[in-house]
């Protein structure tokens, strides 16, 4: 349903009558012996529309040192990790939950309950039981609980900085622009949209109201996953030379919405899929050259009337490497990454999963060859794509999973799809640096 957002209609209004006393009030000067222009006034009212929707400036607040405490480990144990050092509680940045389904009520409302730096100070949903009794579990206010008819008031909410939206798919384009133009930041579940030009929309929108974007790329703030990459960049085992990843699970409802083409804008790929694409374009910090998919639904299964059963596809790199990818939605869960070097490969099991990766890697030296477990404590991933989007705000950063980094996943899955319809490879004209599509690396405690 479409509202008229208020915060528009208010600024049109000054765009048809502007007043000697209003236009007064926004110069701060005289008009006496002044000759005032068209131009003068469209410009002073585009800067008073920015000042509408842009969010206060935040003072970062003081960031306490670890406590230090008597030493009692042994070096040849693992070390642990630094002390946590919350924020205090009024000075973490305020969260907006939208959409209360399977995700935001079994992941992301409980990672905000062990955040640093955010806090959930507000919820939207179009279920008025549902709002009650989630914001009770929370401690949400009845003023702090909105459904999508109000949605647009939360520009009035002093408490809320940030809006994460959680709705289906085909949703995003739209209430990541009606939060934008409330002049909150947006934080937004992958995948950004349902096409690359409603993430450009976004984009556009975000930057047009001054407001910060990122994309919830979970993974690329999941320890196991970072200490890959950095071990490719370090080159430990040589070239990456061949890739290996899959993205499975199975679904039994037909009426679910990531069944439904609106809502979800595919199936296994965009849904699932998006984690091996995305992951491998973080970990080689390169962009593939071109790609080649194939689709296959089953005929006659209900689940596939609209979107996609199975998606494989390869992605073939500038210098040579090819990563063979797959997606399905009907199989028993598996979510594998093994990346084959010159002198040895890399291996996690359940590498997209919320938890419980495990990596090993393989070598040899001389006669013996080894095989390794690494033991990598484990994070909340939410959290810590919580807390970076909050020290982003508060430190005024750019994003490190930046809208564009959405855009740049949508780009490269139409080719695939465009492959898979056309039966040729399709060359990914797109080929932005790492840097372009990224913000500063996130501090993770």
């Amino acid at each position: 349903m479409k509202i008229v957002n208020e915060q528009e209609s208010e600024i049109l209004t000054d765009e048809k009558i502007i007043t000697r006393k209003h236009f007064l009030s926004l110069t701060g000067k005289s008009l006496i012996g002044t000759a005032v222009s068209t131009s003068m006034v469209s410009d002073l009212l585009a800067q008073e529309k920015l000042k509408a929707t842009s969010p206060p400036a935040k003072i970062p607040p003081a960031q306490d040192a670890p406590i230090e405490l008597e030493a009692w480990k042994s070096d040849v144990d693992q070390a642990s990790a630094p002390l946590p050092t919350p924020l205090a509680p009024k000075d973490r940045v305020g969260y907006a939950v939208v959409g209360l389904g399977h995700l935001a009520l079994g992941e992301i409302l409980p990672a905000l309950s062990s955040c640093k730096k955010s806090k959930l100070v507000a919820l939207v949903s179009g279920s008025p039981e549902k709002l009650e009794k989630v914001g009770k579990q929370y401690g949400i206010s009845p003023e702090n609980c909105y459904n999508y008819e109000t949605y647009d008031t939360l520009k009035d909410n002093p408490e809320v900085d940030v809006i994460y939206i959680v709705l289906p798919n085909g949703l995003h384009h739209e209430y990541v622009i009606r939060g934008a133009k409330a002049g909150k930041h947006m934080l937004c579940e992958k995948p950004m949209a349902n096409s690359s030009q409603e993430c450009r929309d976004m984009i556009t929108a975000c930057n047009e109201a001054g407001v910060k974007l990122m994309i919830a790329y979970r993974i690329q703030y999941q320890p196991h996953n970072r200490t890959l990459r950095e071990l490719i960049q370090k080159k430990e085992f040589g070239i990456p030379k061949l890739i290996e990843t899959s993205n499975n699970q199975s679904s039994a409802n037909p009426n679910h919405w990531r069944h439904k083409k609106s809502l979800a804008g595919g199936g296994a790929l965009p849904d699932i899929g998006i984690y091996c694409l995305n992951t491998l374009r973080f970990i080689l910090q390169e962009e593939p050259s071109e790609v080649f998919g194939y689709v296959y639904s089953t005929p006659g299964n209900p689940l596939f009337a609209e979107v996609e059963e199975l998606v494989s596809w390869q992605m073939r790199f500038s210098n040579g490497l090819i990563a063979n990818c797959a997606t399905h939605y009907n199989v028993h869960e598996s979510r594998q990454l093994r990346v084959l070097c010159e002198k040895g490969w890399y291996n996690i099991d359940k590498a997209y999963a919320y938890k419980g990766q495990q990596m090993q890697k393989a070598y040899a030296e001389g006669k013996i060859g080894y095989q390794d477990q690494l033991f990598i404590s484990e994070i909340n991933q939410f959290a810590a794509e919580m807390d970076h989007f909050s020290d982003c705000v508060l430190n005024n950063k750019k994003p490190f999973t930046a809208g564009e980094e959405g855009l740049q996943d949508h780009i490269i899955m139409e080719a695939i799809y465009e492959s898979a319809h056309s039966g040729k490879p399709v060359k990914i004209s797109s080929q932005p640096s790492f840097a372009e599509l990224h913000g500063p690396e996130p501090i993770l405690d």
